[in-house]
């Protein structure tokens, strides 16, 4: 920071023009547009406005959405900036304050200045009293994250104030507060799941700490937070607190667009991490060693390993391999060590951790694995560590959750604060029909396959098909 602002870089730097011919024979002249890394873009803003012309890039994959100054990826090289700071120095030798600092404000804190943020983040570690009641509404097996999705859009009742997202005053403080408040509301869902007391936060305890001591604390008996283990879990946060424009963080940024409030953005961004294939990666790995261990434990293996080369088996190997890396994440170099050391440290005997370095030798050895970079990740390493600390595979993406909140406040705090935001709104390839003409419904002849309420059904359907789908979609579950 420099006179208490954020640090804010150039904007990319137009370097040369991209001539594109057009389907007529006439080109047109477009920018190209250089970034820190020298990585070259295509700048098509006025590409349809001044041609009637669209792209086509399903899932974004050579498509850039936004600026931003936070996180730096390059796949090729397994390499993993905050702000300019490689991950593996963050998370081996600084803390989840450092960490945080950074990414909302540009630059890592003063002795002092950490000393403050500090204070102000243990400041909002409490949640509204009425807030708790949200929990009872909840069935008990409820998954936790369907809590979480609920209990953090639903704190935008409680701090009216935050609409206000061109505040920059309150653009901090909600900041602050979804940062402070995530592990207090996700021990939360934790504890009512199987029916314990709610244990408030100790601002006397680190991130971590505080996080343990909420989730395994009992009111009748003392806890002790062993600091070795607090200090890993506080690891596998840091090293998922950013990850460029991935699912959940352009979830979030869109929502940002049309001026939400923070709260309900991080709702959004919590929804689209609670998928298998973003967030939920780490639970459906822990999973797919319960399947293994099913099949008959490490002796089955090399059948496993066999079907995962196998096309045509629909068996998938979780936790191996990264859409971005094109070789060993970074993150699992690190999260590698840490689970060594905590298994070592606690000396737990677990077959499905005993499935897991199996597969994870295997996997560094095998010449199919090597070859095409499906090395284990992130994923793979931190559900093991998470089992070991004792945390419900049900806990894992709501831990995702919990860090990766830092990355979303402060990527839509990145977006709130640009002078110019336009409301997302990508274009499509419409496949549909164009214009057709009503027909009454006792004119209208078969058209198909139709499925209602789950069952498909083939046939004639005549002025009684809304009252028929009425009957069999409004009937009572019985739950």
């Amino acid at each position: 920071m420099v006179d208490g602002k954020t640090v804010v870089p150039d904007a990319p730097k137009e370097e040369g023009q991209a001539t594109l011919k057009m389907p007529d024979g006439s080109e047109i002249v477009l920018p190209v547009l250089l970034d820190s890394a020298g990585t070259q873009f295509i700048d098509i803003r006025k590409l349809q406005s001044t041609t009637g012309i669209c792209t086509f890039d399903p899932g974004f994959g050579s498509t850039a959405s936004c600026e931003s100054s936070i996180t730096y990826i390059d796949g090729n090289k397994g390499v993993l900036l905050y702000r300019g700071y490689p991950i593996e120095e963050l998370a081996a030798e600084g803390d989840m304050l450092d960490s945080t600092f950074l990414l909302l404000h540009g630059e890592l804190p003063s002795r002092a200045e950490k000393r403050v943020f500090g204070r102000e983040i243990k400041m909002h570690t409490l949640v509204h009293e009425q807030l708790i009641q949200f929990y009872r509404g909840f069935r008990h097996d409820a998954h936790p994250m369907a809590i979480m999705c609920g209990v953090v859009g639903a704190l935008a009742a409680f701090y009216p104030e935050v609409a206000n997202t061109r505040d920059p005053a309150q653009q901090l403080r909600a900041c602050y507060r979804l940062i402070a408040k995530m592990p207090t509301l996700a021990a939360m869902a934790y504890k009512t799941s199987i029916g314990q007391p709610i244990i408030y936060p100790r601002n006397d305890l680190s991130y971590a700490e505080n996080f343990l001591h909420m989730m395994f604390a009992v009111p009748c008996e003392r806890y002790e937070v062993d600091p070795e283990l607090a200090k890993a879990l506080e690891i596998i946060f840091i090293l998922h607190l950013d990850h460029e424009q991935n699912a959940s963080t352009s979830t979030v940024r869109t929502a940002g667009s049309s001026q939400a409030n923070p709260f309900a953005c991080v709702a959004s961004g919590i929804a689209a991490l609670w998928g298998p294939a973003h967030g939920g990666a780490n639970e459906a790995v822990l999973k797919m060693l319960q399947e293994i261990q099913d099949l008959g434990g490490v002796e089955s293996i090399p059948e496993i390993i066999r079907r995962a080369k196998d096309k045509t088996d629909s068996f998938r190997l979780m936790g191996f391999g990264h859409r971005v890396y094109k070789t060993y994440d970074p993150r699992a170099k690190l999260m590698r060590q840490v689970t060594y050391r905590v298994l070592e440290k606690m000396g737990i005997k677990d077959p499905l951790l005993d499935i897991a370095m199996e597969l994870e030798k295997i996997a560094l050895q095998d010449e199919y694995f090597v070859k095409r970079s499906l090395y284990p990740n992130v994923d793979f390493y931190s559900g093991i560590v998470l089992r070991a600390l004792g945390i419900p595979v049900e806990m894992y993406t709501v831990l995702f959750a919990m860090a990766r909140t830092v990355g979303w406040v402060a990527q839509w705090k990145e977006m709130v604060s640009e002078p110019v935001n336009r409301i997302t709104r990508p274009r499509q390839i419409y496949t549909g029909h164009l214009r057709r003409k009503y027909v009454a419904d006792v004119d209208r002849t078969e058209s198909g396959k139709i499925e209602i309420n789950g069952k498909e059904g083939q046939g004639v359907f005549r002025g009684n098909l809304l009252s028929r789908m009425v009957s069999t979609t409004a009937r009572p579950s019985g739950r």
